[in-house]
């Protein structure tokens, strides 16, 4: 399993989490996403490695941007 870990700009509340833990979650190949409010943190599961790209536009499909991946 793989993990990478992205900062998130423009969350505040619950339903930001919601909407970014649902794009993100529907890329293929993602298994897992863990979003922590608190410090912007996106934490992505995967099988093997995905493309950040992907990531990057399922945030901002959400309607926020990645700062960095890291």
């Amino acid at each position: 399993m793989t993990t990478t870990t992205y900062t998130v700009a423009g969350m505040t509340c619950g339903h930001c989490v919601s909407s970014v833990t649902e794009e993100v979650g529907a890329v293929p190949g993602v298994t897992g996403v863990d979003v922590d409010l608190a410090t912007g943190r996106v934490s992505v599961d995967s099988d093997g490695p995905v493309d950040a790209a992907a990531i990057t536009a399922a945030v901002a499909e959400a309607g926020y941007e990645v700062v960095t991946p890291s």
